[in-house]
């Protein structure tokens, strides 16, 4: 489970449950790498694979939602619905095709006193409106892109109209989604951070000067922000004798085509132990221009105890205090610049990562995102004249 999504949603779920509700999560892939420490949370797997991206793409629906509303992931849904849930949340918009079945469930005596939730990852229309405007790719691609972001658009914007909550993953994104509501059912659950803390370290000049860029790069915005920044960071690294590895899932093709014109970039593959990796490193970048939501990769870089280069628009679901301890610019121009600037400057940048780490350490508690949304479903329900309250339960509609 290493992209970021993944992760929030599968963190997020394993909250919710301590905070006390009951919670089943539905989707494709094994359960075998899910949370196994909270008696409360069940985790159902799709039977079957997802649909081909081929046959997706004549659907009304966009790409991520296609590819998942299979039969056997219907089926499986129709199982859950003739349970009574207090809520049914629709995680990211993919999960979006189950909106009109769960709004009958709604309407029924069963479902009578269900709320449904959307908790989103992105302000999808943006992001895909960027990636369609932006993409350096030929004419098919880009005719597909716009085709998605269209989708995208619709499907979102039903969502953020039709459900009754909608939690977005930074304050920015929040105040963005309002605009398509009616009301004021809205709240924001910034990731929090129970993964491993790299012990204290100083950066000396036995550290090489090398910078890391850590992810996974299956998703195409990821591909086009990773292909864009080693395009134009490359030849200004390796004139400065910096190394750039980029550690991570890279599909094959991208990696043979960034190489080809590239002389401080290489590639590791999927790190297992990301503390010592960070700390034969002096900067870790988080090179995300084109996509919006917070970017998980910060606080694998802050706990890890390395200094944090990025752009603003990345850095924006930070707080403003913690963004001044990162190393930030508005463009890849002006962010291969500081990099440069900064990668022999010793101190500051073991002031850097210090500070950083001190102020997210009291930030990004799990605990604290799960009962949040418990309290906000509840209130709800409160809202609705409604039979006596049963025990807290919660159904998601999600990717496992």
């Amino acid at each position: 489970m290493n992209e970021g999504l993944k992760v929030y949603s599968a963190k997020l779920s394993e909250a919710l449950a301590q905070a006390g509700a009951f919670v089943r999560v539905l989707g494709f892939g094994s359960t075998e790498a899910t949370p196994k420490n909270c008696a409360r949370l069940e985790w159902a797997s799709v039977p079957g694979d997802r649909r081909s991206q081929v046959i997706a793409l004549l659907s009304r629906l966009p790409l991520t939602a296609a590819v998942d509303s299979t039969n056997e992931y219907r089926a499986l849904l129709e199982q859950q619905l003739r349970e009574s849930w207090d809520a049914i949340i629709f995680d990211s918009y993919g999960a979006g095709w189950a909106l009109d079945r769960c709004k009958r469930y709604c309407a029924s005596k069963l479902g009578a006193r269900t709320i449904l939730v959307h908790v989103s990852h992105n302000h999808e229309e943006v992001l895909w409106r960027s990636m369609a405007q932006q993409a350096a790719a030929g004419l098919p691609k880009r005719i597909a892109l716009w085709q998605n972001y269209y989708k995208v658009r619709g499907l979102e914007r039903r969502l953020l109209r039709e459900v009754d909550l909608v939690s977005a993953i930074t304050s920015e994104d929040e105040q963005a989604i309002r605009a398509h509501r009616a009301d004021r059912n809205t709240l924001t659950l910034t990731p929090g951070y129970d993964g491993p803390v790299a012990p204290p370290r100083v950066i000396d000049a036995s550290v090489p000067r090398r910078v890391v860029i850590v992810g996974s790069f299956q998703w195409v915005v990821k591909q086009e922000n990773l292909s864009r920044f080693v395009q134009h960071a490359d030849a200004k690294f390796a004139a400065h004798g910096i190394e750039l590895v980029v550690a991570g899932d890279v599909p094959d093709d991208l990696k043979k085509t960034l190489l080809a014109n590239s002389r401080a970039t290489r590639f590791k593959g999927f790190v297992s132990e990301l503390g010592p990796f960070l700390a034969q490193a002096r900067i870790a970048i988080v090179p995300e221009l084109i996509g919006g939501g917070f970017k998980l990769k910060f606080l694998d870089y802050i706990f890890g105890r390395a200094p944090v280069a990025t752009v603003d628009a990345a850095a924006a679901g930070l707080p403003t205090r913690l963004r001044e301890d990162l190393i930030t610019s508005a463009d890849f121009a002006g962010l291969t610049s500081a990099i440069i600037d900064h990668i022999d400057r010793l101190d500051q940048l073991n002031r850097l990562h210090t500070a950083a780490f001190e102020q997210a350490r009291s930030l990004y508690r799990w605990e604290d995102r799960g009962l949040h949304l418990q309290q906000r479903i509840a209130e709800l329900q409160e809202m609705r004249s409604t039979p006596p309250a049963r025990s807290s339960r919660a159904a998601a509609a999600a990717s496992a």
